[in-house]
């Protein structure tokens, strides 16, 4: 397990608008210096969309274009996209490596208050995935608000928590706080990217995207500006706070009940 260098992409979507969302971001990854993970946005290629009728794509488009991104720049890529998937439509977050493998995530955790529940289907398995000696588990969203679904288990422990987000302004302190919380209570790495700008339904978003160590200390702050936030996460950091203080060890022995 080695450091891992990590690329938080906080840019505005371009309301409803893959073709130009693609190309704006394959300017911003070929602008990295060389990178392990790069984080784009929930739903990168729409914006947070509720229209998954018109807009949930079923041709692989998107996830063509991360495999080609990720073999040309040598480096994985995460985000979710709206997909449908033999008629079922799901927010679905990609992570893809430079080999060309690729990992999926489904949203679990479905935001009711803007119809989410209703234009998408739940996902009902979380993912760790590994990547250079690093277990990682991405996330989306909505899913920051719910401890017990980002538990790290024995049984399916991690080292890396990722959220990919459009996460509104007027609750950007429960994001920070949230972010912070979780990276406490599991131990480990949490990185949490959110988008700038607003959208087709007149939200705003922060951005506030940020890096957390297992202490809960933001080691990474982008505010609100639109930018690419990069910081390499120490292994060996996470190694001796776990070493020093072992609170998991001690956690409840359970696991996720659906």
């Amino acid at each position: 397990m080695r450091d891992l260098k990590l690329a938080l992409l906080q840019q505005p979507l371009v309301w409803h608008d893959r073709t130009a969302n693609l190309a704006a971001f394959a300017e911003h990854i070929a602008a990295l210096d060389e990178t392990d993970l790069v984080l784009l946005p929930e739903m990168f290629t729409t914006g947070f969309t509720m229209a998954s009728a018109e807009q949930a794509e079923s041709d692989g488009l998107s996830l063509v274009w991360l495999q080609d991104m990720a073999q040309r720049y040598a480096t994985a890529i995460a985000g979710s996209v709206a997909v449908n998937d033999n008629g079922h439509c799901y927010n679905r977050l990609y992570l893809v490596t430079s080999s060309g493998s690729v990992h999926q995530y489904d949203k679990r955790h479905l935001f009711a208050m803007a119809g989410e529940h209703a234009a998408y289907t739940a996902g009902r398995q979380r993912q760790v995935i590994d990547l250079h000696g690093w277990r990682i588990c991405p996330l989306v969203c909505y899913d920051l608000r719910f401890p017990l679904w980002s538990r790290n288990r024995a049984d399916d422990a991690y080292d890396l928590l990722l959220y990919v987000a459009n996460w509104p302004q007027q609750r950007r302190q429960h994001w920070r706080t949230l972010l912070q919380a979780r990276a406490i209570e599991n131990q480990c790495w949490c990185a949490g990217l959110n988008r700038v700008g607003n959208d087709g339904n007149g939200i705003d978003y922060a951005g506030d995207s940020m890096i957390c160590d297992a202490l809960g200390e933001i080691v990474a702050d982008a505010q609100h500006a639109a930018t690419s936030l990069c910081f390499t996460l120490s292994a060996e950091h996470l190694q001796q706070v776990r070493s020093r203080l072992p609170f998991l060890r001690d956690a409840d022995d359970f696991s996720v009940t659906l």
